[in-house]
């Protein structure tokens, strides 16, 4: 049967979901400029595919605009058309930006950050994942015969991210079963999330390809290993050279990137709503479990919420060009561009405030009392949902970074999130969420 190359034009939902529409490839020069239709109320449908109340209704038309520089084409099987989808921007049918694009709100706070520090974000997303068709392989964690056992699969991610226009960086056996991950080279601005939501896509063509049902579900078991995003940033000054490290400074972090880690860290357990978004991203942010559970830098320590990356002195890499931070207290049940949107105002308010960088945690901060944390500008991080959205509501600084109503918009979308899973035991919410990330 004759089959016909199509192209997607696709957005990351307030879900991290993948969604859009398809047109013939050959009207993609046509699609940059009147771009396929969209509708509002689309900003409303969860992770499980239940519309949650919606202040547009039935109302409204909008369109879903591609960019041409994140087209990507990826042969993922023989005798058959590429894989071909697009990211964009929603907007207004005048042109005007809509206020719950995802990649717009990214893109208003890059220019935000450049207008008020100069500075241009560098950085790069670590994406951990399972196969969930699979038990485990009995090989173990970062082996030989783990990557061995998965080595088509895993060269071919490689080969279609780099035909999808994403550096690879690296893919290893990770430590829980069947459990893998993929990272990438850092990029510019908003090319950051494209990238992520790219090698995403890709990771997904090339399992169902080869017979693989990858998930990147925060956790597949409330007691076993989860699967975190780690977002590594850095910056670059207006004439492109590195500015996030001086070797002089507190834990080596230049005055600027020390003002925007500490605001990070004093809006964490408020901004955790969007950067961990699910009921069963709760389960995975606790204590010993090498992701995150306090809003403290570490300094090279995975247990930190924001940690400062090791660098070596024998790398053909100078210093200065390797040095990053890497927030941890995130997962792929959200969109990247609001996950990078939210740690970019919040660093943004830390230099507004002039914040001092805290020092660096060296102990076990489960058990240290509240009010040994308070003394220390140190709080546990919400442990619920539920929790971080009221805090998320509560704090008027966060919410009004976000154009006007989002974020009643989004509390509204993650309450009927909720609801689809409240009597569900926790062993069910996880195997829901398996299912659908």
């Amino acid at each position: 049967m004759k089959r016909e190359e199509m192209m997607l034009a696709c957005s990351s939902d307030l879900a991290g979901k993948i969604r859009g529409k398809a047109f013939p490839a050959a009207q993609f020069e046509k699609r940059l400029h009147r771009g396929v239709g969209w509708t509002p109320t689309n900003v409303q449908i969860t992770c499980f595919d239940v519309i949650a109340e919606s202040p547009f209704g039935s109302l409204g038309d909008l369109v879903l605009i591609p960019d041409a520089s994140t087209k990507v084409s990826i042969d993922v099987e023989d005798n058959v058309p590429p894989e071909q989808f697009v990211l964009g921007n929603i907007r207004y049918t005048d042109g005007r930006s809509w206020e719950f694009c995802t990649r717009s709100i990214l893109q208003d706070a890059l220019a935000k950050l450049k207008e008020i520090s100069g500075l241009t974000l560098f950085g790069a997303f670590e994406h951990e994942f399972q196969f969930c068709n699979m038990g485990d392989d009995g090989h173990g964690a970062f082996t030989l015969a783990g990557f061995r056992a998965e080595r088509e699969f895993c060269e071919s991610v490689i080969a279609a991210m780099r035909q999808a226009g994403v550096s690879p960086d690296t893919i290893l056996r990770e430590f829980g079963a069947a459990q893998y991950e993929v990272t990438m080279n850092p990029q510019k601005g908003v090319t950051v999330a494209d990238h992520s939501v790219i090698t995403r896509e890709v990771v997904g063509a090339v399992a169902n390809a080869l017979g693989r049902q990858p998930t990147f579900t925060p956790i597949r078991d409330p007691a076993g290993v989860g699967n975190g995003v780690h977002i590594h940033i850095s910056f670059l000054d207006e004439e492109g050279n590195p500015a996030t490290w001086d070797g002089s400074s507190k834990h080596e972090l230049s005055p600027v990137a020390a003002k925007f880690v500490a605001g990070i860290l004093k809006y964490l357990d408020s901004i955790i709503a969007i950067t961990a978004p699910s009921v069963v991203s709760y389960f995975r942010l606790t204590p010993h479990r090498w992701s995150a559970a306090f809003n403290n830098l570490g300094f090279r320590d995975r247990e930190a919420s924001v940690r400062i990356c090791p660098v070596s002195d024998i790398s053909d890499i100078s210093k200065a060009s390797q040095f990053n931070f890497e927030f941890r207290a995130a997962d792929a049940t959200g969109s990247p561009y609001l996950q990078l949107a939210a740690l970019v105002y919040a660093g943004i308010q830390g230099i507004k405030e002039n914040l001092p960088v805290p020092d660096a945690t060296a102990e076990d901060l489960a058990a240290l009392s509240t009010e040994e944390l308070a003394s220390r500008g140190l709080v546990r991080l919400p442990q619920s949902l539920p929790d971080a959205l009221e805090r998320f509501a509560a704090n008027e600084t966060v919410t009004g970074w976000f154009p006007k109503g989002f974020a009643d918009v989004y509390v509204k979308h993650k309450q009927r999130e909720i609801k689809h899973v409240e009597d569900l035991s926790d062993q069910a919410a996880c195997a829901a969420y398996e299912r659908v990330y």
